[in-house]
């Protein structure tokens, strides 16, 4: 976040308290923060690609839907040919949008459609992986990357990170700082030029979530600012030209609206009804009422399905957050908007759809113009506009090719008005927007001319020795690796189709994202299938993320490159273009290089080619405490090759500190990983004793290089992975606390934590229960069982085996149930709210109810200090009534929150204990948070405690 000085501080936090915010204040912020503005991570420059220089782009979709193959992908082309309507929709996270709006507009009517999402939903919960933070960021993504080509989006994203559930919209700008949101917004809106914005959120308590409220607000706010040259000058200094969106609207709200007020489902109060405009400054205490309905439910007898139905199939793919979504019947449905604003005269109140008043015919593109549009360019949009009405008319889905002339004519007639457009005396900004306009129906007729034709690309890699890469059966492709190295040599086959030997194929080349050839392009060839020997440049940078940061504390992401800023992540290295000439037209289709990965049960799939380094390091664990004992630390190193290798890897160690052994040595003949090189590390008797933070490393050092990072694969079978690096790097610290000895720990694990390495760190290795053995296993075996986060939603044989898990406490067993998603079952009846609570502020003062309690008390006193230091949040699902055997022991609540006291609750059953335990260890652990260890050793410990009423087990 940038540094403000106490004049622009206090200024930003009047306009949060008055909740209103106009451009000329906008532009006193600008004016003062205009150093802090062109910092390298606020600069906007026209994002990377791997376009082609003539109106087309590279997909890196090697296997498109089925909506956007053959007659159907055609007939939406056409669609969107004969219009230039355009819309964007602004939401927080991902799974926040619309789809089935969006679908609607996209696939239904032609529209130009984006989604700027603000953020990559960082801190949400992962029904999928163990992965968190900003490896869900990550997997969040590229799911929602994937529900987007069901929606049929361009997607945009802010550079705020989700820092967990906000209850407030003034606690998320003051995180995130107003104008950082302000400014992604207006960069995404000056490079996509929609017409409409829309929002999901209005910017009140009803939208819930704190950062929903941002998005609702942001959006209304970003209307008034796009147009103004004078917010955010760095942004037009850098390429982009003002643009001012025509209405603005957002969804009705959700949350109910009753004679009681509006319900803020993030508080689960009712407030009075009152909801802020903040186009026109104005307050009203109605429910804003639908300007327009957006008839999602309809069937598009193209495609099969309603829109609600295909978008529903695309937000699905959201898994971490659901794991799934069901199907969706076919009937009526749609979506209720209200207009917050509208630069078209006159406003209806009811419009038959958002872009009501807006010529949105090819012949508006005129209204660009700032003064009376000239007669030539008038004339010419006419000309473009019947070409594309005749294609339309004589499209024949069986004979798409009869259309191809038809939209020859229209593409020449578009290229000869842009060259008009160019060499006229219109006014810079006017060129700039029309030629914008014509650029993207270039590409939308060079898009239809290859479906009219039957033209298709693919480009892959091959292995190793496959000069044809035919595959078994001399039709497919086989298995390749997914990486190359800087300085190694990569067989690209590009394979070509033609259904009407119409076009004839010119030529076929690479094109790489940094702009650095890999290869010289081949001789024009009329092969459908060529190879082209490419080799990565020594000096190319690995496949990554843009975007960064250094800590979890910190809620935004630094961009190591400001033309990046704002797309999903940084272009694939390696592109595979095709130039067909159909009747003296090129026609030009490329794809970004894949290799394919086989996934045990889905079969082949495509992923994208990326570049990694040779070498990658990684430490394991990546922060563990020191050991209680006084025992040397183990560390664990790992090396990853991309081909054979030789070297040594040695850590660094804080002052004081000695490795055993002090270097190792490591060999591969092949690429993989080594076995781990296990390191013990003595920490001097000053350290150990020392409640701080201590940092090792580790590097390798082969053929003369030093690597010092490793890299983790984000993401689960079924979705594309990610690399994410990380430094080879191992965080620890000495921590008082005490822990029963001899400790027999069972874990279940839900849909993944980091809690069994925070266990191994106390000296207990867990035991991982498989489903048999819940099913059918000695649980007498274990003196605790802890159920991870989410078990019961994700591992339905949980509850099946209930009543083997009371029974074993009844004989004496613990059991320790971390939070879960909704009700599950217990010894004793207990339940949560609809929409659980949950308390977020982690600095919220916890009050200890029984602090004599045997949990509190040993082997470690617990205090309300153990609560200290704590990250994210204070834990979720707290519970909302209990049976009486159940005792609190706890009690927290964030500002206007009812006190909750079913974070942690102790019942006895039998002869054993029962714990239900909603504050967020599972985050802190990893963190190395002193009390979060002191809190587990005592919950773990629970079976040895003879303090009170608690059980004692016999070895």
């Amino acid at each position: 976040m940038m540094r403000h000085t106490d004049q622009t501080r206090a200024l930003t936090e009047t306009l949060l308290r008055t909740r209103t915010v106009t451009a000329t204040a906008w532009i006193a912020i600008a004016s003062m923060l205009s150093t802090a503005i062109q910092a390298p991570q606020l600069q906007a420059q026209q994002p990377a690609t791997t376009s082609s220089p003539e109106f087309g782009e590279a997909t890196d979709r090697a296997l498109p839907l089925p909506e956007d193959r053959g007659a159907a992908a055609l007939e939406q082309s056409l669609r969107r040919l004969g219009t230039w309507a355009s819309l964007m929709a602004i939401v927080a996270h991902p799974d926040d949008e619309d789809g089935s709006m969006l679908t609607y507009e996209s696939r239904g009517q032609g529209v130009r459609t984006s989604l700027l999402t603000l953020t990559r939903g960082e801190g949400g919960q992962n029904a999928m992986s163990a992965d968190s933070y900003d490896a869900l960021g990550v997997i969040r993504t590229n799911e929602l990357l994937k529900a987007g080509e069901y929606y049929g989006v361009k997607q945009y994203w802010g550079t705020e990170a989700d820092f967990g559930f906000s209850k407030t919209q003034e606690e998320s700008f003051m995180r995130w700082g107003h104008e950082r949101v302000l400014y992604d917004t207006v960069l995404a809106i000056r490079r996509e030029r929609p017409l409409v914005l829309t929002a999901t959120f209005v910017g009140g308590v009803t939208d819930g979530h704190g950062q929903h409220q941002v998005s609702g607000e942001i959006a209304q706010e970003a209307f008034l600012a796009a147009g103004d040259p004078k917010i955010f000058p760095d942004q037009i200094a850098a390429g982009l030209r003002p643009w001012t969106p025509r209405k603005v609207y957002a969804r009705a709200p959700f949350a109910p609206i009753t004679g009681k007020g509006m319900f803020d489902y993030a508080t689960g109060k009712w407030a009075p009804a009152r909801f802020y405009n903040y186009v026109t400054k104005e307050w009203t205490t109605t429910a804003p009422p639908a300007n327009v309905i957006i008839p999602s439910g309809q069937l598009d007898p193209v495609l099969g399905r309603s829109y609600v139905q295909i978008s529903r199939e695309g937000w699905g793919q959201q898994k971490s957050q659901y794991g799934g979504a069901n199907p969706v019947l076919s009937g009526p449905g749609g979506s209720e908007y209200h207009r917050y604003g509208s630069r078209v005269e006159p406003a209806k109140k009811d419009e038959a759809g958002f872009f009501d008043g807006i010529p949105t015919g090819i012949e508006g593109i005129a209204s660009l113009v700032s003064s009376t549009p000239p007669k030539w360019l008038t004339e010419g949009l006419a000309k473009i506009a019947a070409d594309i009405a005749d294609a339309q008319k004589s499209y024949v889905a069986t004979q798409p090719v009869k259309i191809a002339p038809l939209l020859k004519r229209g593409y020449l007639a578009a290229e000869s008005l842009r060259r008009q457009v160019v060499a006229s005396d219109l006014q810079q900004d006017d060129k700039a927007n029309l030629n914008a306009e014509l650029d993207i129906k270039l590409a939308q007729f060079q898009k239809a001319l290859a479906e009219a034709l039957g033209l298709d690309l693919q480009a892959f890699t091959l292995r190793d020795g496959d000069a044809q890469g035919g595959g078994r059966f001399n039709d497919g492709v086989e298995e390749t690796p997914r990486s190359v190295f800087p300085g190694q040599q990569v067989h690209v086959r590009v394979h070509t189709g033609n259904a009407t030997d119409l076009a004839t194929l010119s030529r076929v080349w690479l094109e790489s994202s940094s702009g650095k050839p890999w290869a010289k392009a081949p001789e024009a060839s009329s092969d459908a299938n060529q190879t082209i020997v490419a080799t990565v440049p020594k000096d190319a940078a690995p496949t990554e993320p843009y975007f960064s940061r250094p800590n979890i504390e910190q809620p935004y992401y630094d961009v190591s490159n400001p033309a990046l800023r704002g797309l999903p992540f940084a272009p694939y290295p390696l592109a595979a273009w095709a130039e067909f000439n159909y009747d003296g037209l090129p026609i030009r289709l490329g794809e970004v290089v894949q290799t394919l990965q086989r996934v045990m049960g889905s079969g082949g799939t495509f992923e994208p080619l990326v570049i990694t380094p040779p070498i990658g390091v990684r430490m394991e664990p990546e922060a563990r405490i020191l050991p209680l004992d006084g025992s040397p630390l183990p560390v664990r190193v790992t090396v990853h090759t991309e081909s054979s290798a030789d070297g040594k890897v040695k850590l660094t160690l804080p002052e004081g500190w000695t490795a055993t052994p002090a270097e190792a040595s490591f060999h591969r003949t092949h690429a993989g990983d080594t076995e781990p090189i296990v390191f013990e590390v003595t920490a001097p008797r000053t350290s150990a004793q020392t409640e701080g933070e201590f940092k090792l490393t580790a590097q390798a050092e082969a053929g003369g290089h030093v690597y010092a990072s490793g890299w983790h694969k984000v993401g689960y079978p079924g979705l594309r992975p990610y690399n994410l690096y990380r430094n080879a790097e191992m965080k620890t610290r000495a921590i008082d606390v005490k822990i029963a000895p001899n400790l027999r720990v069972a874990y279940v694990m839900g849909t993944g934590d980091m809690v069994p390495e925070a266990i191994e760190g106390l000296g207990i290795t867990p035991h991982l229960l498989t489903s048999n053995e819940l099913a059918t296993g000695d649980l007498s075996n274990w003196d605790v069982i802890l159920i991870g986060i989410r078990a019961y939603s994700v591992r339905p044989e949980l509850a099946v085996a209930q009543t083997r898990l009371n029974a074993y406490v009844q004989a004496g067993g613990a059991l320790i149930v971390q939070y879960q998603g909704g009700d599950f079952p217990a010894p004793f009846p207990l339940s949560m709210s609809e929409t659980p609570e949950r308390v977020v502020n982690e600095a919220d003062q916890v009050k200890i109810l029984a602090p004599k309690n045997p949990l509190l008390v040993w082997p470690n006193q617990i205090t309300s200090h153990d609560f200290d230091g704590w990250v994210e949040e204070r834990g979720h699902s707290f519970l909302d009534s209990w049976d009486s055997a159940y005792t609190p022991l706890t009690e927290t609540a964030d500002a206007g929150q009812d006190p909750q006291q079913g974070g942690l609750l102790v019942a006895h059953s039998g002869k054993g204990t029962y714990v239900y335990m909603a504050y967020a260890l599972y985050r802190q652990l990893p963190e190395l948070v002193p009390g979060s260890y002191r809190l587990l050793a005592n919950l773990l410990s629970i079976a040895r405690n003879n303090n009170g009423a608690s059980n004692t087990r016999a070895e």
